[in-house]
């Protein structure tokens, strides 16, 4: 069942977002990049290892380097509950 953002968001998770470098299957002394982001866990990251295995086994580019950065996008002090809003005239 597909989760909304904000969901993911308040149950800890937060953007992951990494840059692998693999070598073309054709060229081996060529770098290529590729972006690749979503919402993953700190600081195990399932999701991002998950993909670097599929990555592996099922794409003919190998791997060169991974670099990633992973930021919580609402912290614990960040997010309240609004009950009722007051308005003065």
């Amino acid at each position: 069942m597909p989760r909304s953002e904000t969901e993911l968001m308040l149950k800890g998770y937060g953007l992951t977002t990494a840059e692998m470098y693999y070598r073309m299957p054709d060229h081996q002394s060529v770098l290529n990049s590729f972006v690749w982001q979503d919402y993953d866990l700190a600081p195990d990251y399932p999701k991002l290892f998950g993909f670097i295995e599929f990555w592996q086994e099922k794409l003919d580019g190998p791997l060169h380097s991974v670099r990633f950065t992973h930021r919580k996008m609402i912290r614990a002090g960040e997010w309240r509950n609004v009950v009722q809003e007051f308005r003065l005239n």
